[in-house]
């Protein structure tokens, strides 16, 4: 099986946006597989999984959405209040193409932003959600506010300078990032996939890289971004103080994986910050990778995801 074999591309009208996914074909006649739902992080789309999901294919039912605002998903303007790309809401959006699906009860896998958004969906719909796997990240409320650090908050601030940038209001960011110039946005779009301990793109297949160029090098896919980083910093922070306040935790099995190379492991103890979030059981390790896990990593990554959701 190469690329996305055995995958098909959906769309589909729900909360407001269009949101672009692949999805495994069904076979009349397939034994019925228990559903998966894969989330990318920035600055990618669900094609980040396509290593993956060959490895996983026969296993499960996969679902790999576009979040809001990446991929060929809708990139609508920001609200004032940046909540339509508010980590709920996009957990909104993929409770809305589960349902499309038939599907009620799944396990949820999100990297990066899709971690991010994955979290807030197992809280806020946790009768859904069987196990959760959260790949290289931290809560974003501890991120913030330098909980759990090995070194100085300059460190992380240097390490993710992108999460102030990108949060300072519209349309400076977008300028700076190439909103107007396709090279600098894809410059720009190269220096993150490099960055974050991940030793260059040689890990990235020439397809994939394509891919992200495509959807993200242009003026809406950056402002769409950029709203995310806007809503992670106010609304979703007020969510999750609210949700902190009331004793809301996560209340499925959990598992934590986390790059040896990237930023989370040199600056936090994700597994005690998790520990602190989740009612249940929660297990990790760390991978032999920078940030970006499931392309450096994938036979790795499939075996952990396919011992964990069982």
């Amino acid at each position: 099986m190469s690329w996305f074999d055995g995958f098909e591309l959906r769309n589909f009208e729900v909360n407001g946006a269009s949101i672009n996914a692949r999805v495994s074909r069904v076979v009349p006649g397939d034994p019925v597989r228990p559903a998966l739902l894969l989330l990318h992080g920035f600055p990618q789309s669900h094609v980040m999984w396509h290593r993956v999901a060959q490895r996983l294919a026969g296993d499960y039912f996969l679902v790999m959405p576009d979040l809001r605002g990446y991929g060929d998903s809708s990139k609508t303007a920001g609200l004032p209040d940046h909540s339509n790309y508010s980590k709920r809401n996009m957990a909104h959006d993929m409770i809305g193409v589960m349902d499309a699906l038939g599907v009620n009860r799944f396990f949820l896998c999100g990297h990066d932003r899709g971690g991010r958004v994955a979290h807030r969906l197992a809280l806020d719909h946790a009768a859904r959600v069987a196990k959760l796997c959260i790949i290289d990240i931290a809560p974003t409320l501890d991120m913030y506010e330098g909980r759990s650090m090995t070194e100085p908050y300059m460190a992380f601030a240097r390490a993710y300078y992108h999460w102030f940038h990108m949060l300072q209001p519209a349309p400076l960011p977008e300028i700076m990032m190439g909103a107007n110039h396709p090279e600098t946005a894809k410059a720009y779009l190269h220096a993150k996939l490099g960055g974050w301990g991940s030793a260059g793109l040689n890990y990235i297949e020439p397809r994939a890289l394509a891919e992200y160029e495509r959807s993200f090098c242009n003026a809406e896919a950056l402002h769409a971004a950029c709203e995310d980083y806007r809503a992670s910093a106010g609304v979703d922070l007020e969510h999750d103080r609210d949700g902190r306040a009331q004793g809301l935790k996560l209340a499925c099995e959990l598992l934590v994986l986390w790059g040896e190379r990237g930023v989370v492991h040199r600056l936090f103890d994700p597994l005690a910050l998790w520990r602190a979030q989740c009612s249940g059981e929660v297990a990790g390790q760390a991978m032999a990778a920078g940030h970006f896990i499931p392309e450096e990593q994938p036979e790795a990554t499939a075996r952990a995801l396919r011992n964990f959701f069982h």
